[in-house]
């Protein structure tokens, strides 16, 4: 097993501000993406909404080939900066400027367009996996205890949500500023928009890569093994296993959720000038349970705190379920609380990562972090694929069409999926996470495991070159 290096002491705000400004810059695009994309799609760059489910799934797919060459990469990479940082830096303007083109509408044929999207939108996310899994690896070596990686995970997805909030609130609005109104040109106003958020996503980048270090090494290893062989041993670590299922439903209702909420607000609340406040309401939210996570995790095991907190996700959702169209205030509120407790669970989740990974390397594997992490952003972005295709598939199913009133039918449909939909897969993450067996009290044993390892393996070479040295004295 490999040894580590401990952190000195807690990690100080700014450090944790500054990782978190990295996901920042990841969901000024990402929620535009997982917000907006499909309506865009569907009502401006006008291609059907079982065509948009069928992209969304098909390019995805193809991270199952990108992601685990990069996890294996990026564990590989040595630089004066460490194995992680670089890639921020790098990969920051390509993924600023995917962003544009894939929201820019060209004048094409309705192929041309399909074409044009599938290529675009799979640069981006290919892009998006060079620079999101380095960042994810990273946040588990610039500390290695168990309290301060849940920190660092709730200061992440609070820095996220703000990100999320400043999309949210601005995009519309700054659509139309850039169209010229609402009866403007949309499209235009979109790729002006997107290249206005994407280069504060850059700079947000930039700030991430110069506030952060690499404190956690591992220990030098002279055993050779293939990406194939990272990945393999991965799959062996049952405790990552679990929360891969984790991340699987709840990304599934991240990206059924955030693709319909606009649907929602448009048509079966009949309010479309409120669809950045209601998203925008949620997200805020979302920054508050992110915080909260901070202080709990001080108090409570972040397992038994997962566990309460998807049963308000289970609560609220099924509240949604059952508002009223003309109870507009109620509509928030319960939107606004599922949206808290899901950002509890969300940052829990991720810290829950690397503690695998130490749990692996404890029963004899490496702690290839990158690779972890690049599983793991597979298995999310699966469950944003098959989110994103259901989504698709049953607006169609349901008789949605673009810029119409709605039928009953189809109304109904959008509730089922903004509301139902989250509750089957928060009730499926509730029977997953009955097999999670890494709390708080298990990581700290783990932890001090090995330490004793690594306090050993250093009094045995002490007396190894001690020994060595004794004839040469003599």
């Amino acid at each position: 097993m490999s040894a580590t290096a401990q952190t000195a002491g807690p990690l100080t705000i700014r450090e944790k501000v500054g990782y978190g400004l990295g996901d920042t810059a990841s969901n000024i695009v990402f929620q535009v993406v997982i917000n907006f994309m499909m309506i865009f799609y569907t009502d401006v760059f006008g291609i059907s909404a079982a065509a948009v489910g069928t992209l969304m799934l098909a390019v995805r797919l193809f991270d199952a080939v990108t992601d685990p060459l990069m996890g294996g990469l990026a564990d590989r990479t040595r630089s004066r900066w460490g194995r992680y940082r670089p890639w921020l830096l790098f990969a920051a303007i390509p993924y600023g400027a995917l962003a544009v083109l894939a929201f820019t509408t060209p004048d094409l044929s309705e192929n041309g367009k399909l074409i044009y999207a599938y290529v675009t939108y799979a640069a981006l996310m290919t892009v998006y996996t060079i620079i999101n899994i380095p960042y994810s690896a990273l946040g588990g070596v610039i500390t290695d205890d168990p309290r301060e990686r849940a920190s660092v995970q709730s200061y992440r997805f609070a820095m996220a949500m703000v990100g999320g909030a400043i999309v949210t609130a601005l995009t519309m609005p700054l659509v139309h500023y850039f169209a010229g109104g609402v009866d403007g040109d949309i499209a235009w106003g979109y790729q002006m928009t997107l290249g206005l958020l994407s280069a504060v996503a850059v700079i947000c980048f930039m700030v991430c890569f110069w506030t952060t270090r690499e404190r956690v090494q591992e220990a030098p290893n002279t055993e050779k093994k293939s990406i194939a062989a990272d990945l393999f041993q991965l799959l062996g670590n049952r405790q990552w296993l679990i929360i891969a299922g984790v991340a699987f439903f709840l990304l599934v209702l991240v990206a059924v959720r955030s693709a319909v909420t606009p649907y929602y607000v448009k048509y079966f609340l009949g309010r479309e000038d409120l669809v950045s406040q209601f998203i925008t309401a949620g997200m805020l939210a979302a920054v508050a349970g992110a915080l909260l996570t901070n202080v709990l995790t001080k108090y409570m095991c972040k397992v038994r705190l997962f566990q309460l907190a998807n049963v308000g996700v289970i609560v609220f959702h099924l509240l949604l379920y059952f508002v009223p169209a003309n109870q507009l205030v109620l509509a928030f509120a319960a939107f606004m609380l599922a949206n808290f407790c899901q950002m509890i669970v969300v940052p829990l989740m991720f810290s829950m990562v690397p503690d695998a990974v130490d749990y692996g390397a404890r029963n004899g594997g490496k702690k290839n972090m990158a690779m972890a992490f690049s599983a793991h952003l597979l298995v999310i972005k699966l469950g944003l694929a098959v989110g994103g295709a259901m989504t698709g598939w049953l607006l169609a199913y349901y008789g949605y069409v673009a810029n119409e009133e709605q039928t009953a039918e189809a109304l109904a449909g959008i509730v089922v999926l903004v509301a139902l939909m989250p509750v089957l897969c928060a009730v499926a993450n509730a029977i997953i996470m009955k097999f999670y067996r890494l709390t708080s009290a298990e990581m700290r044993a783990i932890h001090r495991a090995a330490d004793e390892a690594a306090d050993t393996n250093t009094q045995q070479r002490t007396a190894t070159v001690q020994g060595d040295g004794a004839p040469a004295a003599s």
